[in-house]
């Protein structure tokens, strides 16, 4: 784990800080659900003018309209002349607030198509022009080194645990002299305990906190939360499997903050720990924005690293929740549920099928 206030690059299984994970602030973006029966500044304009023009209308009709008028011309057409002079300018008023409200939706709409097609068409340039074997063996390198550094990490954490690990190992060309029993037996203790059979179980709560990535770089709790969950070799898994596919998303502009999905009840997430799939499960894919839902389904067909990433993440999602769900109430499982993690599992999932 390296400095979280380092900004780590942006490349696919970095193993850095998990920060490049992290989904842009919550703002409104083209990938937003538009906010629909919203009263917006075109609303407001038409509702101030028909208020002057009624309220000039009658202060004129009342009070500065000629006497003589009322009792000149019939008095039928006087009255429908009126009501035209009164109403039918707050009608032409309301008819230009409407086509200004659909011309801005509809600009609004085709700003968002026109990114999406986009990034659907600069992901497909990409892919035809890059190495396809030389990207694999780069990932798989950089796989390597994932596993080479988690390994020395949990190496140089099992040695600094407890003050006797810190006694220096007798060296290979000492004296044949016996040694006593207490030095030989130290060196056997340490070699085999991992660094995760000597750490404390991890909590409910750090777990959650973990799968959801820190909010900023000063989320210090957040980092805390995610250095106990990467000693813990279940969830450190799980955290670099979504680390990967959160920062594949993010190249096309999929963030997890721009999505709202409709929430399933914790009986539902039992169900898919005990090994339910389809149609039973079929209420945790609760992801409905469909740009986001687009731009994922044509980068698994189109991206082979992509979809092994993606596969490799839902594997992992689906063996550590249902360890977590052993020992979780259904509080737990609702938070949970709303982590970015489990926002990427159901975008994911409804791209490979799980709840079909």
């Amino acid at each position: 784990m390296t400095d979280p206030n380092q900004t780590p690059p942006a490349d696919h299984g970095d193993g850095g800080a998990p920060a490049n994970a992290r989904p842009r602030p919550a703002t409104l973006g083209v990938y937003d659900r538009p906010k629909g029966g919203a009263i917006t500044e075109i609303e407001v304009v038409a509702i101030v003018l028909s208020a002057l023009w009624l309220l000039g209308a009658g202060v004129f009709f009342l009070f500065l309209m000629p006497e003589g008028a009322e009792e000149t011309g019939d008095g039928g057409l006087r009255f429908l002349m009126t009501m035209l002079a009164v109403f039918l300018p707050v009608a032409m008023i309301w008819v230009a607030a409407t086509a200004a409200r659909a011309s801005k939706v509809m600009r609004e709409e085709s700003q968002r198509l026109q990114t999406a097609i986009d990034a659907i068409r600069y992901a497909y340039i990409g892919q035809q022009q890059g190495n396809k074997g030389g990207t694999e063996s780069n990932l798989s390198r950089k796989l390597d080194e994932l596993v080479a550094s988690a390994r020395k990490t949990e190496i140089a954490l099992a040695n600094l645990h407890g003050p006797h690990e810190d006694a220096p190992r007798p060296a290979p060309a000492a004296a044949p002299a016996p040694q006593p029993p207490a030095p030989e037996e130290q060196p056997t203790l340490a070699l085999g305990t991992q660094a995760s059979d000597m750490s404390a179980p991890l909590s409910a709560e750090d777990f959650t906190r973990a799968l959801n990535f820190p909010e900023t770089a000063e989320d210090q709790a957040g980092f805390n939360a995610l250095r106990r969950a990467l000693k813990d070799r279940s969830a450190a898994q799980l955290v670099q499997a979504a680390q990967d596919v959160l920062t594949l998303l993010s190249q096309d502009g999929i963030y997890m903050d721009d999505l709202r999905p409709d929430r399933a009840r914790p009986e539902v997430w039992r169900q898919f720990a005990g090994g339910a799939r389809g149609r039973t499960i079929a209420p945790l894919g609760g992801i409905r924005d469909r740009s986001s839902l687009a731009l994922a389904n044509a980068r698994m067909r189109q991206d082979p690293i992509f979809r092994d990433a993606a596969h490799h993440f839902l594997r992992r999602f689906d063996r550590t929740f249902a360890e977590f769900e052993k020992h979780a109430t259904d509080e737990e499982i609702s938070a949970l549920a709303d982590t970015r993690t489990a926002r990427a599992f159901m975008l994911l999932g409804r791209c490979a099928g799980t709840f079909d």
